[in-house]
């Protein structure tokens, strides 16, 4: 430490440089940290301690393959299972395709599987009575500024009513209030419509379930229970995979994209430039002061000190952007998690997240400093006086 003044003092000798290279280390741990969020979020998805009670049966072919409805009552029989719903997905954008809704079509008792979603008992009544009746998220509710007796078009990117026309029209009958937003931001942007009315409305369904959604009785039981459901539809046709919620969730969004591949890839390549832009940093720097380290030499520095000097300039530099950077996306993903209403799930980076950080830091640090370091240490004060070296 007592030769910080030194160090700090190199690192800030080019000051323009040297903040435009820590500018490029700030971005690139700003995307480390929001990336990492993203991946952390959906790595999140479904847990929940209601979550934790819930198993979600879909075809073991494809999310998209429709299961028949004669499973239901069969898995309600399962030893241990306490109730069961169904859903479909509906597909559904507001006004134009590229305002994508979370919308499915619900069995009758889907609410009660899901006590997340908060629905007063007027607007449950409604729900049952009105046909054409949909209830949906308080947050997607104030995103388009619908309201309860609002009457809406909404058309379904995959499914056309009996005329061939992909145009569908629902009446807002309630309002899914979501108390725990940090955990529930997924209800609060639910579009929910009566299975009744879809299965009736649209040629394609014919009686059947996009997937059942199961309460167990007891969650240390919910392994047993998966594959005695799993057991039902063996060797035929339509077998089944069930898994619990979160294992659910992150099943099907590895089947739109692998998150953590893409993650990886971005990050790779953006490290990769990180790691040529600060080491050419290092290098100039390393370069320009080749007479100070030569005199440094001279004064009775080891060529070890030097060597030490020299990584420590370079670790601190990817510290201070490192770190300011991680820190921005503390406080920018929770605050973009937070304007989208829940829809996304943007956590503020956590301890391991700050550990991986700060150690590709360190790393990073020690690649750059490397070489620039070795040559610091075994630069020849005679040849470096005279202009050679």
């Amino acid at each position: 430490m007592k030769y910080l003044h030194l160090i700090w003092a190199a690192l800030f000798r080019r000051k323009l440089r040297t903040f435009l290279t820590l500018v490029s280390i700030i971005t690139a741990f700003l995307l480390f940290g929001l990336l990492d969020a993203v991946r952390v979020g959906f790595d999140q998805a479904g847990q929940s301690a209601n979550g934790a009670t819930r198993l979600q049966t879909g075809s073991k072919l494809s999310f998209i393959q429709l299961l028949p409805m004669s499973l239901s009552n069969r898995i309600t029989q399962v030893d241990g299972v306490k109730d069961t719903t169904y859903a479909n997905w509906f597909g559904g954008a507001y006004q134009d395709p590229h305002n994508q809704v979370f919308s499915f079509a619900v069995a009758p008792n889907y609410l009660d599987i899901y006590p997340e979603m908060e629905v007063s008992a007027e607007h449950r009544k409604a729900f049952a009575e009105t046909r054409t009746g949909a209830i949906v998220g308080e947050g997607l509710a104030k995103r388009f500024g619908w309201k309860v007796g609002d009457t809406i078009p909404m058309q379904s990117t995959i499914f056309p009513d009996k005329s061939g026309s992909l145009n569908w029209s629902f009446k807002i009958v309630g309002l899914i209030h979501v108390s725990d937003k940090k955990s529930g931001g997924w209800y609060d942007q639910m579009f929910l419509l009566r299975w009744d009315y879809f299965d009736e409305t649209t040629p394609y369904n014919r009686g059947q379930a996009g997937w059942y959604v199961t309460r167990v009785k007891d969650v240390n039981q919910a392994d047993r229970v998966a594959k005695a459901i799993d057991a039902i539809s063996a060797n035929s046709d339509h077998e089944t995979r069930t898994l619990t919620e979160q294992a659910a969730t992150a099943a099907w969004m590895k089947q739109l994209a692998d998150i953590n591949l893409i993650v990886t890839s971005i990050m790779g390549a953006v490290f990769f430039t990180l790691l040529l832009l600060s080491g050419n940093t290092m290098m100039q720097a390393v370069r320009e002061r080749t007479n100070e380290i030569a005199v440094l030499k001279t004064l009775g520095f080891s060529g070890e000190s030097v060597l030490a000097m020299v990584l420590a300039e370079s670790m601190l530099l990817l510290l201070l952007g490192g770190i300011v950077g991680l820190g921005l996306a503390s406080v920018i993903g929770p605050a973009v998690g937070a304007a989208s209403g829940g829809t996304l799930n943007l956590p503020a980076a956590g301890a391991a997240s700050w550990a991986i950080g700060v150690g590709l830091m360190l790393v990073f640090g020690l690649i750059v400093g490397a070489l620039p370091a070795l040559r610091a240490m075994r630069l020849n004060i005679t040849d470096a006086l005279a202009g050679r070296a």
